[in-house]
């Protein structure tokens, strides 16, 4: 869970929100530090189409809470799995925070 100026904010909900995104192959949202929220919502994106960071956001603001969608957006080539082929959040944490 991030907690971002005093609101949970669910990674899982804006993670099914943003895969709608017809140019989004894979995404994980994590929570990195900010020095006036505490945390804030960052999105590493795995692009399935040309698709920039603003859309990303421009996206989220219209399809989340104005507490939930990303204002940081991060692209990778693919996320990092471990054996069972879930996303490992702390090794994206460790590349972008």
């Amino acid at each position: 869970m991030i907690i971002r100026g005093g609101f949970n904010v669910y990674p899982t909900e804006v993670e099914e929100a943003l895969l709608r995104h017809p140019d989004i192959a894979a995404v994980a949202v994590i929570g990195v530090p900010d020095e006036t929220y505490g945390e804030e919502v960052c999105a590493v994106v795995v692009p399935a189409a040309a698709v920039t960071a603003e859309d990303v956001i421009a996206y989220g603001r219209a399809h989340l809470a104005k507490h939930k969608y990303p204002r940081r957006v991060e692209f990778v080539t693919e996320l990092p799995l471990g054996p069972s082929h879930k996303v490992l959040k702390r090794e994206l944490k460790r590349q972008f925070v």
